[in-house]
């Protein structure tokens, strides 16, 4: 295995591997089990995730995908703002549209509950949804709610350079997406993130909420 990564992200490294694959390695360690089984499901279930080839304690070998992430294609020009939101609209659609796995309630459904651009893959074959660490079942505005709460985090950072355009973003995803979840359950879930993230989500929760009031999604 190559000693550095391909990609980094905030719990894991990506390295690849030979024959068209990659290695997600969770640097706390953990299980993959349950990540690998839903990931499994949802592409038996024809939801756009990359295949399974392995699963063993914080490894995760799975299919190479190819091509830019959403925001990498925003910039370059490829798409726009709101197709950005119709897209991760569609997508939340799509998988909310599976049954749960555990639960018989047909109000409770899959959620990815850390869906944004940096987890949305735009290949030859059409958009394909990474990162299902966080994966749970529950109610479907809940994840609205967390993908919008995400925008507006990068939208109150001052050291992004897309600041504005996530503040675009983010009015444009409230309008398309429908009735969110209480932003308290959303934060929430994000607390436990790190320092950096703590710090900006009661600003982030406060321009989601304002947001959806001016959207008339409240």
């Amino acid at each position: 295995m190559p000693t550095a990564p391909l990609a980094s992200g905030r719990t894991a490294d990506v390295y690849a591997l030979a024959g068209g694959r990659v290695l997600r390695r969770y640097r706390s360690g953990g299980d993959v089990r349950a990540e690998a089984a839903l990931m499994r499901h949802l592409h038996a279930a024809g939801y756009p995730v990359p295949r399974v080839h392995h699963a063993d304690g914080p490894d995760l070998v799975l299919e190479r995908v190819a091509g830019p992430t959403l925001v990498e294609a925003f910039v370059a020009g490829d798409v726009t703002l709101p197709a950005m939101a119709r897209l991760l609209v569609d997508l939340h659609g799509r998988l909310h549209a599976l049954p749960a796995l555990r639960s018989a309630d047909p109000a409770v459904r899959l959620l990815h509950l850390d869906l944004h651009t940096e987890n949305v893959l735009l290949t030859l074959a059409g958009p394909v949804v990474i990162d299902w660490a966080t994966a749970a079942e529950g109610p479907p505005a809940l994840d609205r709610a967390m993908t919008a709460l995400i925008i507006a985090e990068a939208a109150v950072d001052p050291s992004l350079p897309l600041r504005a355009a996530a503040g675009e973003l983010l009015s444009a995803y409230v309008a398309e997406a429908g009735p969110l979840a209480p932003v308290a359950e959303a934060v929430s879930r994000r607390s436990g993130l790190g320092p950096l993230e703590t710090a900006r989500l009661p600003e982030a929760a406060a321009l989601v909420e304002a947001t959806a009031r001016a959207g008339g999604c409240r």
